[in-house]
């Protein structure tokens, strides 16, 4: 009898089975869905896509439920230094133990159809969240939306953080093209929400042909940051002075906005205790002072405007230095260019997994551009350090680039200490 497998060997196995990492459609995924029946979780189900924020919705509103007492269910993608981070119930990553449970159950149910690492997996995570018997579901979509796995349940409340350019060679390379893409979760006669400023008009056309009643950032909710705390709106309520979470206000605001929407009720004193709790590792995470240590994931041209939008001006005298690397398939120099005015210096790393780029290949995009490299380095460790060593006490080193750029980051601080 052969000897049932670790977690560790069902993830190394789901890696290879596939012959391509990203297959999109939901036809043999759908097949296998339904002879697990796991398209109807049991529970309102909140999904929500995007091209950046989607992590600290999902935290804000899985924190503001578990406030209030319900049984939460989150699905979220990639992780940063263990699969079961992926998938929670109540704010808990799942043991091994349930996760193999789950995978054994996917595999019986697959037979002859072939599925992605990512359609594999998020099948094992429906399967948890069935059997959990939620109150409620919040599910990240992983690419785009319409063909994406997540998309085979349907969601009472859609939303939409924000829309901008990445994935381009499955998603389209216009936002017009990739807000439809994302519009594909909305459902008739549900709610949606979207935490774009200036959504395409591609999205709002979808939303009407799907007869979706859609909620849109500035005309039907916003936020206004005032200092201490933060007050938002929308066209029924008005909520001041409430704890600012540790996650991005824009995405705190589309939160709040789909919890308004969605079929469950909390109180205000949830809903302020959830704000006060939330948190999300790797956005603008504070991971040491003098000098002070930043870690985020921002990967793509967006989300690097984001962060530097979110970052602090910099004090009189302070120096700011990256800790910069990424995968070779992202827009890199547009994500330069976003930084460009806010380092003084960047010290560039490999980033050691297979996509990742060489940082003798960014180094002459940050040249050309006039930065300051400060060096380049085989791995985030020495990068770090060196940044670490180099710095004052009052300067800052924000490390981004990738999910894998701050999972290293954290070992290498573990180690550093």
């Amino acid at each position: 009898m052969t000897a049932p497998l670790s977690l560790n060997e069902w993830l190394a196995l789901l890696e290879t089975r596939h012959p391509r990492a990203i297959d999109m459609g939901l036809e043999r995924v759908g097949l296998v869905a339904d002879r697990l029946g796991v398209r109807d979780l049991g529970c309102p189900v909140i999904s929500v896509a995007g091209t950046n924020g989607k992590g600290s919705t999902v935290a804000t509103l899985v924190s503001i439920y578990r406030a209030a007492g319900l049984k939460t269910g989150s699905y979220t993608s990639p992780h940063l230094q263990h699969f079961n981070e992926r998938i929670c119930i109540d704010g808990t990553p799942v043991d091994n133990a349930a996760l193999v449970r789950a995978f054994e159950k996917v595999e019986a149910a697959q037979a002859d159809i072939s599925l992605t690492y990512f359609e594999f997996t998020t099948l094992a995570a429906l399967v948890l969240f069935r059997e959990a018997a939620l109150d409620i579901a919040v599910l990240e979509v992983g690419l785009g939306g319409r063909l994406d796995a997540v998309n085979l349940v349907d969601a009472d409340v859609a939303v939409v953080t924000s829309i901008g350019i990445d994935h381009v060679e499955y998603l389209g390379d216009t936002r017009e093209k990739i807000a439809i893409e994302k519009a594909g979760i909305f459902r008739r006669g549900k709610a949606a929400v979207c935490g774009d400023r200036n959504p395409p008009e591609t999205l709002l056309a979808a939303a009407r042909s799907a007869g979706v009643e859609l909620s849109c950032r500035p005309h039907d909710f916003d936020f206004r940051d005032e200092g201490d705390g933060w007050a938002w709106h929308d066209k029924h309520r008005v909520l001041t002075g409430l704890p600012k979470p540790a996650v991005a206000l824009d995405n705190a605001a589309t939160a709040l906005a789909a919890l308004f929407a969605a079929p469950v009720t909390v109180s205000e004193t949830a809903l302020r205790e959830g704000l006060h709790r939330a948190a999300l590792p790797g956005r603008l995470q504070t991971m040491a002072t003098a000098p002070l240590v930043l870690l985020d994931v921002a990967h793509n041209p967006h989300g690097a405007a984001f962060l530097m939008q979110q970052l602090a001006p910099a004090q009189t005298g302070q120096r700011t230095f990256a800790v910069f690397a990424m995968l070779a398939d992202k827009d890199i120099a547009a994500v330069i260019d976003a930084c460009l005015g806010h380092i003084d210096r960047w010290y560039v790393a490999d980033l050691a997994v297979p996509r990742g780029a060489r940082a003798e290949c960014i180094v002459p995009l940050l040249l050309e551009r006039g930065a300051h490299v400060a060096g380049t380095y085989n791995h985030v460790a020495p990068a770090l350090a060196s940044a670490r060593q180099q710095a004052s006490a009052g300067d800052r080193i924000l490390v981004f680039g990738s999910f894998h750029t701050v999972a290293a980051a954290q070992v290498a601080l573990a180690l550093q200490g």
